[in-house]
């Protein structure tokens, strides 16, 4: 029974957190990252990704209320889960490239190229993926 009552109370925390970002994208979009340029590299008609709307709104900061400006933060977790994305996505270019574990440890800034492969697994494990 315990069990049912914590998948109930992670998948409510689920909802509120979807909530509250959908919340935060509709409000920073009303105030105008609606008009932010389209990236050529997220198909059209896709709305802007957390990134852009969490900077736009720091880049509004001074103008938002606090009220808004708390909503920004709630598209952090959002903007992490986009990061990681693109730097697998990366990681997997590097190595379909012919780049070596060494090489890419050198432009990530590891100090070995085992550090950096375990690093893109533990990545790859969190997003169910594998560089």
């Amino acid at each position: 029974m315990e069990d049912t009552h914590d998948l109930e109370r992670s998948s409510s925390a689920d909802r509120a957190r979807a909530d509250a970002e959908k919340a935060a994208r509709d409000r920073l979009l009303e105030l105008g990252a609606d008009r932010l340029e389209p990236r050529p590299w997220r198909p059209s008609p896709a709305p802007p990704a957390a990134t852009d709307l969490a900077q736009y709104a720091l880049w509004r900061s001074g103008e938002l209320a606090s009220g808004d400006i708390l909503s920004a933060l709630s598209l952090l977790p959002a903007a992490r889960e986009e990061a990681d994305g693109v730097e697998l996505g990366l990681l997997f270019a590097a190595r379909g490239a012919g780049l070596t574990w060494a090489q890419i440890a050198g432009a990530m800034g590891f100090r070995s190229p085992q550090a950096c492969q375990q690093y893109a697994a533990r990545l790859g494990d969190r997003r169910g993926e594998r560089a």
